[in-house]
């Protein structure tokens, strides 16, 4: 490395909110009381959270990760990830007696009680979403009766149901409004009687995340955001950041970074997803030192305070 690299300074500002949101925390916390109070190994349904750094580390504490439960030994305490799970998922606990902490995230779970809702009125249901997250699989298998999947707005001008003025949409939570906001009016250019959630019960952290996104374009050259390539709201901030014309790059850890990245750059902004640990990004702070002088600065963002109360199962620990 020569000289001139060394003494470049690199200003980094800080997205303000980014990483965790009370979703994830909770989820997290209820894994790791469960090990403490009952002790290893604890089985978690798929994933407790879309983050490879936040898995390995509950694996290494004794956290066995499964893909159905039938790999559940008989009477192992079981976690339902934050992205919620299915109603036959639910069942086939109960008819094994598996005794289960339920991670789900309190606005999955209102989700699915929006879902059911409109579905004992008589309406088919649009959920808006990706196809195979493991949230929209969860919501589709809580809501019973006829389930739309939409994913873009070509899928709401062409979508066909069985009667139009019966229909009702929800939305996956990893999105936000400004997401949305194109598949839901083009919903209701064609179901005028649609009917669906306000746009408050909308995820406050993914909004806030991607808002923070946007602040932070009007100042840096480049985007770093941190999080896993299965994490959904990770990818929504890389991409927002490239469609507001910066180089942007989903990095798992600082040791993704590219010395290429930043050859002519001084100004870096740096977030992550819902899903990705604080010491991640400071890790990133940590491996820029490589580029150059860092000055780390704090966007004036969105403060939060969310919280969610914890299953009865671990809530005395």
């Amino acid at each position: 490395m020569d000289g001139a690299q060394t003494t470049k300074t690199i200003r980094v500002i800080l997205a303000q909110p980014r990483g965790f949101c009370a979703g994830v925390e909770r989820a997290i916390d209820i894994v790791e009381r469960a090990l403490t109070k009952f002790g290893p190994p604890i089985y978690v349904r798929h994933e407790i959270v879309h983050n490879r750094h936040v898995v390995e580390d509950l694996r290494a504490r004794g956290a066995v990760f499964v893909d159905e439960l039938d790999e559940v030994p008989e009477g192992a305490w079981t976690v339902f990830s934050a992205h919620g799970v299915a109603r036959k998922v639910v069942q086939a606990a109960a008819d094994r007696t598996l005794p289960v902490i339920d991670a789900t995230c309190p606005l999955v779970a209102k989700v699915h009680a929006e879902g059911r809702r409109y579905a004992g009125q008589g309406r088919e249901i649009v959920l808006i979403g990706h196809a195979g997250h493991a949230e929209v699989e969860g919501t589709i298998g809580q809501i019973d009766g006829t389930v739309y999947l939409v994913q873009t707005v070509e899928d709401a001008e062409t979508l066909e149901v069985q009667d139009p003025d019966k229909l009702a949409y929800i939305t996956q939570t990893t999105l936000s409004v400004d997401d949305t906001r194109g598949i839901i009016a083009a919903l209701q250019a064609r179901f005028p009687q649609i009917t669906g959630p306000d746009v408050k019960d909308i995820c406050y952290a993914t909004q806030n995340r991607q808002e923070a996104v946007h602040q932070l374009a009007e100042l840096v050259e480049m985007i770093l955001v941190v999080g896993s390539k299965n994490s959904s709201n990770s990818n929504r901030l890389r991409e927002i950041g490239a469609e507001l014309g910066h180089p942007a790059y989903l990095i798992d850890d600082a040791s993704a970074l590219k010395p290429e990245w930043f050859q002519g750059v001084t100004t870096v902004g740096l977030t992550a997803g819902a899903s990705a640990p604080e010491v991640l990004v400071q890790g990133v702070i940590e491996g820029l030192k490589q580029f150059g002088n860092v000055k780390v600065e704090l966007l004036a963002g969105t403060p939060e305070d969310v919280k969610f109360k914890l299953p009865a199962e671990v809530a005395s620990i």
